[in-house]
């Protein structure tokens, strides 16, 4: 479950926010299956109240915001892992410096031995 963008609030997302720069609109639509970079996920309370800097337009879901229902997909828990897997804030193991060992992408080989 996913929480509010907006600072300071704890609620549940319900809704995702994406600005379309090229039109000057603001989209306020269902939460997106996913989180992405250049979007924000808001409450019910925070989709219905926003607005737009002067000379934007905010296009805006007809329907009620309804929370994501819980899913027991494979394929869902499977992409989790993965993004999970992926993520660049995850601590990384690391090898010994000796020997061969490997550290993220790069792999550590031994030197030519010196008599």
């Amino acid at each position: 479950m996913r929480r509010c963008s907006r600072t300071g609030c704890t609620e549940l997302a319900v809704a995702t926010l994406t600005y379309v720069y090229a039109d000057s609109t603001a989209v306020v639509g269902p939460l997106a299956t996913q989180a992405e970079p250049h979007s924000y996920d808001l409450c019910t309370k925070h989709a219905h109240r926003l607005t737009a800097p002067r000379g934007w337009e905010v296009v805006r879901f007809e329907g009620e915001f309804a929370p994501p229902q819980p899913s027991n997909d494979d394929l869902t828990a499977l992409a989790e892992a993965v993004r999970e897997a992926g993520r660049v804030d995850r601590p990384v193991d690391v090898a010994p410096t000796t020997g061969t060992g490997r550290r993220g992408h790069l792999r550590v080989l031994p030197g030519p031995v010196e008599d």
